[in-house]
């Protein structure tokens, strides 16, 4: 699936794809108030920490990955969610492939 289309049933971790030693993002909704984007991390890859102005929930669709909150680590699963809370450092790392849809709140 190359684009998300407005009003189709989707599947989160059926609509992007791991490759190999890389992050893949998708992006499904980019508006003002926010964006969902999906997210698929090979192994042993992540995300460096640092800081959001905005609060967002990360739901793991595919995978484990730990998720570092203001320096507690979180092991999440598949089917888990966590809230981001907005100028607290975090950073996420593969534990194995994992898969997330974020969702980010602007307003």
């Amino acid at each position: 699936m190359n684009n998300i289309e407005t009003s189709k049933v989707f599947i989160p971790a059926d609509s992007i794809e791991y490759a190999n030693g890389s992050v893949v993002s998708k992006t499904i909704i980019k508006k003002p108030s926010g964006n969902i984007t999906l997210f698929a991390f090979d192994k042993g890859e992540g995300l460096v920490e640092h800081l959001s102005p905005y609060e967002a929930v990360v739901q793991i669709v595919d995978g484990d990955a730990d998720v570092t909150i203001g320096g507690v680590c979180h092991a999440l699963h598949a089917g888990q969610h966590i809230i981001l809370p907005a100028n607290i450092p975090h950073s996420l790392k593969a534990t194995e492939k994992f898969k997330m849809m974020l969702t980010m709140i602007k307003s």
